[in-house]
Formats: C-alpha cells, structure tokens, sequence
C-alpha cells in the first residue's frame, strides 16, 4: 500500500501549499485563486489529458473493469440525484455537483500510484481517464451551464450546454488523445514534450487553488450544502465501492478484476470536480466539502478493502 500512502502525501502537501500562500497573503482572494483554476481548465489540464490518452495502449481501452465502473458510476449518480429530490432540493448546477462528487474519482494522481503500486500494471486508471473525460464529463458540464441559457426554445435549453461542454478545452484534449491512440499515430517530440510539461502544471495548480480555498472555512459548515455534502461523501467512500462489488461479481468477475473494481471505485472524489465547479462558479462548497473528506476517508477504506481480498 506504499503508493497508496504516496499518492496521498503528495495531494495534502500540495494542498498545504495553497494553505499557507493563502494564510500569507501571496494568494489574497478568491479572483486570484480562481485564475489557478481557469488556466488548469484551459490550457494545463487538456495538455495532461491529451498528452496521457495519447500515450495508452489502445488495446486495454476496453475490459471488464471499464465496464463495471462505467455502470457504478451512473448508479451511484442517480441515486444522489434520488435523494437530492427527495429530502433535499437543489437547484440543477449543485445537483450536478454533488453527483459528480458522489462518483467522479480522482484517476490520475491517486489512481496511477494505486493502478501501478496496488494492482500491479496501470492498464485499469488510463480507459478510467478516457471513459471519465470523454463520456461522464460533457454531461458534468452541461448540467452546471444549464440555468445559463437564455433560449426560449427547449431545443435550445438542451443543446446550448451540451455544445458548450462537448467544445470544451478539457473535453475536446481527451477526445483528440483518443484517437491520436486508436489510430497509432505517433507525436514527434517538439510537439509532446511541451504538452508533457505544461500538463504537469495542472494538478498542481489545482490543489494549490483548492488549498487555498480552505483558508477561512471549514468542511460542512454551510448549513444548505451540508446534506448533500454529507450524502455525496457516504456514497463515494461507501456506497460505489459495493455498487461496483455486486456488479463486477454479477458479471462474473473474480481474482485481480474484481480486486480492481472494487479498490478504484473506492478512490476519492476527483480534484478535477472541483476544478469545474470553480471554474463556472456553480456547485463550489459540496465539491470543496466532498474532495476534501473522500480524500482523507478513502485510504482507511482502501486498507479495508485490501485485507478483506487478503492483499
């Protein structure tokens, strides 16, 4: 479990640097903060995504596991959705959030160390990438631009955010991956490095904004956020890990699949939630709330999970 333990020191001491430049005054406001976020959103993130998928193996893009994470993943969003209709409503950009919050985990900078330390090969967290950018996140963002449309028309309503999420920056860098991966074509070294290194830039800046985001608050202190908060949380760190443990065992999975099933799905709630909710300014105290304890709560669950598969 040391790449467990890794990845998630390395999360908190970035996390700790936002803390401080903030609690310094090198960071003074949330207008400087948020700059971090629009340049991951727009520039850094789409060079990481591109220059990750690109790099894939075209021929493990496709398994059992992607399967069942793909099924836990909307599973565990409708039923968010479920119980924020029931017992507390939200407007759509905050539902959208917390749903998100409730299965949208943290595949790249706890993933990769997990997939390559704990599973042993990284051939599960790269179609995870691919399968959370490219399907699961145009639907993230049309649902927090959705209140922005000023259309009449229903056709209108619906396609404005679905356009503007499909044309995003962070959309369109993992789709291009994609095919740059199917089709075998190979990217010449002035053209991949830069990306490489400027993708490098994006989880950083991220966790550097999100620290910097705790300094004059606290997790589940907002009163109107706190129940889906709390509901988003339960079900990241509880509730998709055994959704994706009774439908990888439905599909007849055992031995290492159902090992990886499971611990994936156990992963915290991705930095990349937040970074959408910040960078459109919807849904931003669930998504802080939720990283911020599924990336504390999620390691004892791993442990959990490894000594019940004896690992």
């Amino acid at each position: 479990m040391s790449g467990v333990i890794t990845g998630f020191a390395i999360i908190l001491a970035v996390i700790s640097v936002g803390v401080i430049l903030s609690r310094t005054g090198v960071i003074r406001d949330d207008r400087e903060r948020l700059v971090l976020n629009r340049v991951a959103f727009y520039a850094a993130s789409p060079a990481l995504l591109f220059s990750s998928v690109a790099k894939s193996d075209a021929d493990t893009l496709f398994s059992p596991v992607i399967l069942v994470i793909f099924l836990a993943t909307v599973a565990t969003a409708v039923v968010y959705i479920i119980a924020s209709t029931l017992f507390f409503r939200q407007d759509l950009p905050t539902t959208t959030m917390g749903a998100a919050s409730s299965c949208y985990f943290n595949s790249v900078n706890i993933g990769l160390p997990v997939s390559v330390y704990v599973l042993g090969e990284a051939t599960y967290v790269v179609p995870v990438l691919v399968l959370q950018m490219v399907v699961f996140t145009p639907f993230i963002l049309a649902g927090l631009v959705s209140e922005d449309s000023g259309e009449r028309s229903r056709v209108a309503r619906i396609w404005g955010p679905v356009r503007t999420a499909v044309f995003s920056p962070v959309v369109i860098g993992s789709v291009l991956g994609l095919v740059v991966a199917l089709v075998g074509l190979q990217i010449p070294d002035p053209v991949m490095r830069p990306l490489e290194i400027l993708g490098g830039a994006s989880i950083p800046m991220i966790l550097i904004s999100f620290g910097a985001s705790l300094r004059n608050t606290a997790p589940l202190t907002t009163p109107a956020d706190r129940p889906g908060t709390i509901v988003a949380t339960g079900l990241k760190l509880v509730g998709m890990p055994l959704i994706a443990w009774g439908i990888a065992l439905s599909l007849g999975l055992e031995g290492n699949e159902l090992y990886a099933s499971v611990i994936l799905a156990t992963l915290p709630a991705a930095q990349n939630v937040y970074n959408f909710a910040a960078s459109y300014q919807r849904g931003m105290i669930i998504a802080r709330d939720t990283v911020f304890l599924t990336t504390f709560g999620s390691l004892p669950v791993m442990l959990v999970i490894a000594l019940l598969f004896g690992r």
